[in-house]
């Protein structure tokens, strides 16, 4: 047995030290993971799923832009973050082109609360789209490398497979952890590549079908802000308890509790009344806010034309002339029959006074 004795302790660093970049791997288009180590030698030390600031020498001006970690904790000799550049992007787009091995570069934190090690639970879930999987993917090597199996669903929506950051890795991990259960979504298969996994956009169905003990679950979700609202909404519409759902805007990571935006999604009022009005028919009626339209016309005599009564077959698409609803659906109809004022009657809720033709 070697004698540990006489090895020194490694410090831990700080951001007073830069960090020096000694790999850059591309992943998928425009995204790359970019990996440091501190020069002094020193190990790094943070919560799977926190992120650092980098100060970065752009052109005209040095600008502050957060990275999640994409490493684990586990592996404490090197620290990474992976970046995806957006079209306007400025800072990821300097490091795509001029971060290379030996250039080195000023780092704050690690900081942030989006952490499991914050709520500890015995399941978890995770739900990211784009390059939101980088929390998860740290949170998912740092169960990995404790050895024991985890009970982790992980969800990661796409564009295309092709653009799944991590994929082989995390199916790498899965293979060797039964624990780990991954599921993809993409909105279109890459040509030439057969697909089988989940199609479309992610919605109630496919998180039944995915986690069907989501209720027992502690949720995490990262990515852009209308996707965390979608998968809010479909948790919200389940029955699921929101204070077991946390979430991260990769846009702007939070720092402390005081700087968590309040959620403000509408969420039908089982105790507050609203008014239907069904103009075509000369109808109006005072309904609970909990009640769909669909219903509301059932209850007053009228008939709307409906199928799955899920928000999936689009049967009961009606056009809404004045008013809000709160409607979560599950592909049933287009974005832009959204815009040009359109709704599922099943699964609208009306919030205040309503006006559909029907």
């Amino acid at each position: 047995m070697n004698d540990m004795s006489d090895v020194p302790a490694r410090a831990i660093w700080s951001d007073d030290e830069m960090l020096e970049c000694v790999s850059v791997i591309p992943e998928v288009p425009n995204t790359a993971t970019f990996t440091f180590r501190a020069p002094s030698g020193a190990l790094f030390d943070f919560l799977p799923g926190q992120f650092l600031t980098l100060e970065i020498p752009a052109p005209g001006a040095v600008v502050h832009r957060t990275y999640t970690i994409s490493s684990s904790p586990s592996r404490p000799r090197s620290i990474s973050i992976t970046a995806k550049a957006q079209v306007d992007s400025v800072g990821t787009r300097w490091m795509l082109d001029n971060l290379a091995p030996g250039v080195r570069i000023k780092a704050l934190g690690p900081a942030g609360l989006f952490s499991h090690l914050n709520h500890p639970a015995e399941k978890y879930f995770f739900i990211s789209a784009g390059s939101g999987i980088t929390p998860m993917m740290s949170m998912t090597t740092f169960m990995f490398d404790l050895g024991s199996e985890p009970d982790v669903v992980f969800v990661n929506c796409a564009r295309k497979p092709g653009e799944i950051i991590f994929r082989e890795r995390l199916e790498h991990m899965a293979s060797r952890v039964p624990g780990i259960d991954l599921k993809w979504v993409v909105e279109t298969p890459d040509r030439y590549a057969p697909w089988t996994g989940f199609q479309g956009q992610f919605n109630q169905l496919m998180l039944g079908l995915i986690a069907p003990d989501y209720l027992e679950r502690e949720v995490f979700c990262c990515g852009p802000e209308p996707f965390m609202q979608a998968v809010r909404e479909a948790l919200q519409g389940l029955g699921f308890d929101l204070d077991r759902y946390h979430q991260e805007s990769f846009h702007a990571p939070v720092e402390t509790e005081a700087d968590a935006p309040t959620l403000d999604d509408v969420v039908p009022d089982e105790d507050t009344r609203a008014e239907v009005t069904f103009s075509a028919s000369g109808v109006t009626a005072k309904v609970l806010e909990t009640e769909t339209i669909l219903a509301a016309a059932k209850a007053n005599g009228l008939n709307i034309p409906s199928g799955c009564t899920f928000g999936v077959c689009g049967t009961c698409k009606i056009r809404k002339t004045d008013g809000e609803v709160h409607m979560v659906h599950n592909g049933g109809i287009s974005e832009d029959d959204i815009a040009g004022g359109y709704i599922l009657a099943c699964c609208s809720n009306p919030i205040g006074k309503v006006s559909v033709d029907v």
